[in-house]
């Protein structure tokens, strides 16, 4: 399965131990994991701003997640109706790389499941998903 997590799923399994770490693991042992630029930058940015990284930390995760998935680079924003700028982005990367799942805790992108080509949940929902296989 092609697994999107997007910038807020990254950020809790690379800050946190929890169900986001976990599932990160899981995707990249037994699925495929694709991103976008768009996600790149949101997560250098939360890296450094909110998290405080040094900035050359941060540096480091970008070829780790390069190096471990596909990465999309769109060259339009998604024509699906979000309110927020970035998510459109978002969107745009996950249709171009294929996506089978999208992984978020965004409630603008979890209300719009039923108008994009590719399923939208929440951790809890994936990780009941890849477990109730």
């Amino acid at each position: 399965m092609r697994v999107f997590p997007d910038t807020g799923v990254l950020v809790a399994a690379l800050a946190t131990r929890g169900l986001c770490a976990d599932l990160l693991r899981l995707v990249l042992v037994e699925h495929q994991l694709v991103t976008g630029r768009p996600v790149f930058r949101e997560l250098r940015r939360v890296l450094v701003e909110q998290l405080r990284l040094p900035q050359a930390t941060a540096d480091q995760v970008m070829p780790f997640l390069r190096e471990q998935g596909e990465i999309s680079a769109p060259a339009q924003p998604a024509p699906w109706p979000v309110n927020d700028a970035d998510d459109r982005w978002i969107l745009a990367a996950a249709l171009e790389v294929g996506t089978d799942v999208l992984v978020t805790s965004d409630p603008a992108l979890l209300a719009i499941e039923d108008r994009v080509p590719f399923r939208i949940c929440r951790p809890r929902g994936f990780w009941e998903l890849l477990r109730g296989r």
